[in-house]
């Protein structure tokens, strides 16, 4: 995968298909402390600590598709390549927080890539989720509900395609620095 936003779209993937309705998405790309901080935390089925080990080679997959995962292994990898960290937590029934740490400075730092159009695919990938973003840098942030949004739309579908064009504007606005 190219840069980081297609990593947390394969990764929040996974997410959707744990039946998630809920997604959290926190991302900090810090010049001052070297870093690019990715967490997605979801509401999904979970997993037990042996599947936890599991999801974490490549070897391993729940998809009967094929017979490979690579999505979290490689999320991994490319955190610890760069010096930075992984953490992965579960619990059945009530969801996963994955987060990777990258060192921005070193040269094995993937871009973050395009997080709106990483964003839009997602949303419009379900109406029923619910997303909560929260973007940082040094000398701002910006945040997103969609179930906020959702409330405003008064019954339109937030994944129509005028709003969803709208959304990757708006997005694409918030988080320009």
């Amino acid at each position: 995968m190219p840069d980081i936003a297609m990593h947390l779209l394969d990764i929040i993937f996974n997410s959707i298909r744990a039946k998630a309705r809920l997604i959290k998405i926190y991302i900090e790309d810090s010049q001052k402390e070297d870093k690019i901080v990715c967490r997605i935390e979801d509401d999904g089925c979970g997993m037990d600590e042996q599947t936890q080990i599991e999801v974490q080679n490549p070897f391993f997959t729940t998809r009967t598709t094929r017979d490979v995962g690579v999505g979290i292994p490689l999320f991994k990898q490319w955190a610890l390549q760069t010096g930075g960290q992984f953490h992965l937590a579960s619990k059945l029934g009530e969801g996963t927080v994955i987060e990777a740490i990258y060192v921005k400075s070193n040269i094995d730092c993937p871009s973050l890539g395009d997080l709106a159009e990483t964003l839009v695919t997602l949303i419009q990938a379900d109406e029923k989720i619910a997303y909560e973003v929260d973007y940082r840098w040094d000398e701002g942030s910006f945040e997103l509900k969609t179930e906020a949004i959702k409330e405003i739309l008064d019954g339109v579908p937030i994944n129509e395609p005028n709003i969803i064009l709208w959304l990757k504007e708006y997005i694409k606005e918030g988080i320009q620095r």
